[in-house]
């Protein structure tokens, strides 16, 4: 099997050596558009790895498609897949990309191909916690997403960008419009991350996981953020990001009833987010390859996969989730 990966960034070059410790994968197809990036990640990806580096000349040949390309310029490599019938994997975190992807929605369908959307650290892993801790109450009724730290520089730009823009969370069935930047929450992650002022952003999450969970009535996502993230958000980013972030996590709250009871759980993770989103995705397009995604169409993982499989292969790979559960309303 031949997938193409597309960007040889933070989280694109792992998902290539992923796939490559695999059996699934006989062969990678690197494109990027920076040659020298390029050139330093295949010295260690062995001969298994076809490098191409723009200006691109030819259709993708490869059976999947990875595209880990910077959130923001997906697009047109989703196009490209879709109309050549080929499942994609798209790991953006971006509220406006996601938007036009969801456009794609009815030709993905038509051309009974999977397309997994946000498949990464939150949006991603957050979508199948979510799906696998509801599945622990009789009627969920919110869904609260949080997470701190970036992977590479296009994640920390996309990050900086979407605290500055209006955040969506779904309210008794309506949209609710809130500025980027306000809403502090105190949330609690996992070890050795702890508590954190997390604040309303542009996320994609709440889209994908009201698609997935339409009964829900509430739902929102917050990052954690400083004051000085709020006041230079409108802003250039006062210096260049690190080439790869550090110690990163996210946390999933569920609120719903279980019985008479009204109850609440919370599942978090902590990893380096482009070490987690690589993993999520390396797994989802293993995914595709076995034909082990749920549906043909476009959606987010809490669809497409079956969470108790998922989290079992991802604990495999070294991202181990902690949960916590209690009762805060007795009725």
């Amino acid at each position: 099997m031949r997938v193409a990966v597309l960007g040889a960034g933070a989280v694109g070059a792992r998902i290539a050596r992923q796939l490559l410790s695999g059996t699934s994968v006989t062969q990678i197809v690197l494109r990027d558009t920076d040659a020298d990036r390029l050139a330093q990640v295949s010295k260690s990806l062995g001969d298994r790895v076809i490098i191409e580096h723009a200006p691109f000349n030819s259709k993708l040949d490869a059976e999947v498609i990875v595209v880990a390309t910077p959130s923001g310029t997906q697009v047109p490599a989703v196009v490209e897949a879709i109309e050549q019938r080929r499942p994609v994997i798209s790991t953006s975190d971006s509220l406006a990309e996601m938007v036009e992807l969801l456009k794609l929605s009815e030709q993905a369908q038509k051309n009974n191909i999977p397309v997994v959307l946000g498949a990464g650290f939150a949006p991603g892993l957050t979508c199948v916690l979510a799906s696998h801790g509801a599945a622990w109450f009789d009627k969920v009724q919110e869904i609260h997403i949080s997470k701190v730290g970036t992977g590479g520089p296009s994640c920390a730009l996309v990050h900086h960008r979407a605290l500055s823009r209006i955040s969506y969370d779904w309210r008794h069935d309506n949209w609710v419009r809130r500025p980027g930047g306000s809403g502090r929450s105190l949330c609690w992650f996992p070890e050795p991350i702890g508590p954190q002022d997390c604040y309303r952003a542009a996320l994609v999450s709440p889209v994908l996981l009201h698609h997935a969970f339409p009964e829900v009535s509430w739902i929102t996502a917050r990052v954690s953020a400083s004051l000085r993230d709020r006041l230079t958000a409108p802003l250039p980013m006062l210096s260049p990001p690190h080439s790869e972030g550090g110690l990163g996590a996210v946390r999933v709250e569920i609120h719903g009833q279980r019985g008479t009871s009204h109850e609440v759980s919370v599942l978090g993770v902590v990893e380096r987010p482009a070490v987690a989103a690589a993993t999520v995705a390396a797994l989802a397009t293993e995914y595709a390859i076995a034909g082990k995604l749920k549906i043909r169409g476009m959606a987010g993982l809490s669809e497409l996969v079956e969470p108790i499989d998922f989290l079992h292969g991802l604990e495999k790979r070294g991202l181990n989730v902690q949960i916590f559960e209690g009762d805060y309303e007795k009725e």
